[in-house]
C-alpha cells in the first residue's frame, strides 16, 4: 500500500497542473516546475521498474489462463520394445505406473493372446434389450426386431461408484498369435498384453449422449470399475491413447462408416464417445443412416446397419418359401454399397447373425441353411461357417474392385463372446468377471476359432483381387479380445432397479449380455487400433507420394 500511495504521489506530481493564477496556463512553466516534473516521472520510472522484477505481469497472467507451469517430464518404467521417453502430461503412450501398488513403481500387466474360452457364440446382433438369443450351428436363435437407421441415444444414468479391488501381479507367457493379412509396418499390433492403466478412460457414461443403454454398465448399476482402466499393450511397440485431436485432423474433410450389426454399432458409439470429448457433432442423419459432423474439420462418422453384409431378401426362392431370411452370398448388400465412393475409412462387422435362421443361396441355387432345412434327405452343401467365410469374400472382393472406391477398408475380425459354462440358454455367463482372463486360464472356443480362420480365409481371397487404388486391412482382436470376459454387460442390461444380477438358489444365471461391450472398456482399443491403422496407412502414402 505503501508504494501504491507514493506511485500515486509521484504520478500526479508528474502529471497535476499547478493550482494558480488561470492566466498563467497561457505562458510556458518556469525551469523549476519543469524539473520538478521530470525529478517526479523519474522517481516513478524507478519505482515502476522494482514492481515489474518483483511481480513479472508475463508469469501473472500465464498463471491465469493456464494455472500451473507445464508438466515436466516423467520418469516411468518402460515396456518391452518401447524405449522411447513418455511426456506424461500429454498422454502420449501408454506404460504407466500403478500409484496405488504395494511398491509404487509395480507394472500392472496381464499377457493375453493365448486362446479362447471354450463355449460357443451366444449373443444377439438385435438393437433391442431383450434377452440374447443367439446359438451356434444347432440351437434356436430368437429374432429381434431391428431398427436399420434410426437414431439410437439414451438417457445418462448416474455412475455407481465401486472400490478398487486387488489389482493382478505382473505376468508373463509366450504369445502364439499370428498375423494374417493385417497390418505390417512398424509391428504387429495384435500380439502384446493387458495391462492395468491408472489413469483411466477418456470418457465416463455420464460424458457421452449417444451411449445406448444396454451397453451403458455403471449407469445400469455395476459396482466394479477396473475393466474400464485395463488397455492394450502391443509386444513390439506402443499403442498411443486415442487422441481425439489427431484423429479428426487425419481424418479432415473425410468420412469414416461403420458398417454391419449390433457391434459395429458397440464400436460406432465407441468413436462417437472418444471424438465428443473434444467436440459435440451435429447429428445429421436419416432413415438410412446415422450421420454424425464434426464442423472443425469436416469430419462425419456413419453408421449403416447390415446385418450379414450380403444381398437377402424374403422372398421365395425355389424350395424355400416366403418369410425366411435368403443370404445371396455372392451378392454385396446394396443397401450400402450404393453409399461407399462417399466414405474414405470403411469399418467391417459381422458373423454373429450367421446363427440366426436363414437360408444360403449361391448362384440363384439354394445350397444350405442355418435352423433351416426342410427336406432331410437332400444333403447341404454349406453350412453357416462356410457361408460366412464366403460372404467376406465377396463384401470385401466388391468393395476391392469397386470402381469409384478408393479409400481404406478395415474388416475388423470376429468380436468373441464369453458365456462361459455353457450357452446363452444352458447356464453360459459371465457375471462377476471383474479383470481379464489370466494366462493359463484359457481354453478353446471351437466356435469362435472355426468362424475366426474362415473369416481371414475370406479377407486372403479377397486380397489377392484387389486393384491397386483399394486398401484392404485386417483389425485382428479375436485372440486379444478372447482375455475380456470381464468387459461385457453381463447382467448389468438396464437400469431396472429390481434386475435380477446374481445366480439363483438353484445356480440359473441371471438373464446377460456376453457379446457387446460396456462403454468405456475395451470396445475403445478397437478404434485406438482404427487410429493407429490410419495413421499409418497416411504417412505411408504421404511417404511414398515424395
Amino acid at each position: 500500500m505503501k508504494r501504491a500511495s507514493f506511485m500515486w504521489k509521484a504520478m500526479n506530481l508528474a502529471s497535476s497542473p499547478k493550482e494558480s493564477n488561470p492566466t498563467m496556463a497561457a505562458f510556458p512553466r518556469s525551469i523549476s516546475s519543469m524539473a520538478a516534473s521530470i525529478g517526479g516521472l523519474a522517481v516513478f520510472l524507478v519505482i515502476a521498474s522494482l514492481l515489474l522484477v518483483s511481480y513479472p505481469i508475463g508469469s501473472t497472467v500465464s498463471g491465469y489462463f493456464y494455472g500451473i507451469d507445464s508438466v515436466g517430464q516423467v520418469d516411468l518404467p518402460i515396456f518391452e520394445g518401447n524405449q522411447s521417453s513418455i511426456d506424461r502430461g500429454h498422454d502420449n503412450d501408454v506404460d504407466v505406473v500403478d500409484k496405488d501398488s504395494s511398491s509404487g513403481s509395480d507394472l500392472k500387466v496381464l499377457i493375453s493372446l493365448g486362446g479362447v474360452n471354450n463355449n460357443s457364440v451366444n449373443a444377439s446382433d438385435g438393437q433391442s434389450g431383450s434377452d440374447l438369443q443367439e446359438s451356434t450351428t444347432g440351437a434356436s436363435f430368437k429374432e429381434n426386431d431391428v431398427d436399420k437407421g434410426s437414431e439410437e441415444s439414451s438417457s445418462d444414468a448416474a455412475s455407481t461408484d465401486s472400490k478398487s479391488g486387488p489389482k493382478s501381479d505382473v505376468s508373463a507367457v509366450p504369445s502364439n498369435a499370428s498375423k494374417a493379412g493385417s497390418d505390417d509396418s512398424d509391428c504387429d499390433l495384435y500380439r502384446g498384453s493387458w495391462f492395468y492403466d491408472s489413469l483411466g478412460p477418456l470418457y465416463t457414461n455420464n460424458t457421452c449422449p449417444v451411449l445406448t443403454q444396454m451397453q451403458n454398465c455403471q449407469g445400469n448399476g455395476r459396482p466394479d470399475k477396473e475393466y474400464e482402466n485395463w488397455r492394450w499393450k502391443p509386444s513390439q511397440c506402443n499403442l498411443p491413447r486415442f487422441d481425439a485431436k489427431k484423429f479428426l485432423e487425419l481424418m479432415r474433410g473425410k468420412t469414416i462408416a461403420f458398417i454391419g450389426d449390433s457391434v459395429a454399432r458397440n464400436q460406432m458409439e465407441s468413436m462417437l464417445c472418444l471424438l465428443w470429448q473434444v467436440e459435440a457433432p451435429k447429428n445429421r442423419g436419416n432413415k438410412k443412416m446415422q450421420r454424425y459432423f464434426f464442423r472443425s474439420t469436416s469430419t462425419m462418422v456413419v453408421r449403416i446397419w447390415s446385418s450379414w453384409l450380403v444381398h437377402q431378401t424374403s422372398e421365395p426362392i425355389d424350395f424355400a418359401p416366403e418369410g425366411v431370411v435368403k443370404l445371396h452370398l455372392d451378392a454385396p448388400d446394396e443397401h450400402f454399397m450404393e453409399f461407399i465412393p462417399n466414405f474414405d475409412v470403411i469399418v467391417l462387422s459381422s458373423g454373429h447373425w450367421f446363427a440366426k435362421q436363414s437360408v444360403y443361396v449361391l448362384n440363384n441355387e439354394i445350397v444350405g441353411g442355418q435352423l433351416w432345412w426342410p427336406d432331410k434327405s437332400r444333403p447341404m452343401k454349406i453350412n453357416n461357417i462356410e457361408a460366412f467365410g464366403i460372404s467376406v469374400e465377396t463384401i470385401l472382393t466388391s468393395i476391392a474392385t469397386h470402381p469409384n472406391y478408393t479409400g481404406l477398408a478395415i474388416l475388423r475380425s470376429y468380436s468373441p463372446d464369453h458365456y462361459e459354462g455353457g450357452a446363452w440358454n444352458t447356464g453360459g455367463s459371465c457375471t462377476g468377471k471383474e479383470k481379464p482372463l489370466a494366462p493359463g486360464e484359457l481354453v478353446e472356443n471351437g466356435f469362435t476359432d472355426i468362424m475366426h480362420k474362415k473369416q481371414i480365409a475370406g479377407f486372403d481371397r479377397a486380397i489377392k483381387k484387389a486393384t491397386d487404388k483399394s486398401k484392404l486391412k485386417l483389425m485382428d482382436i479375436t485372440e486379444a479380445f478372447g482375455y475380456r470376459h470381464d468387459g461385457h454387460p453381463g447382467p448389468y442390461r438396464s437400469p431396472d432397479p429390481n434386475k435380477l444380477t446374481k445366480r439363483g438358489p438353484n445356480g440359473k444365471p441371471p438373464p446377460q449380455d456376453c457379446l457387446h461391450w460396456c462403454m468405456p472398456g475395451p470396445v475403445d482399443t478397437w478404434n485406438e487400433l482404427v487410429l493407429e491403422i490410419i495413421r499409418r496407412e497416411f504417412a505411408s502414402s504421404q511417404s511414398s507420394s515424395v
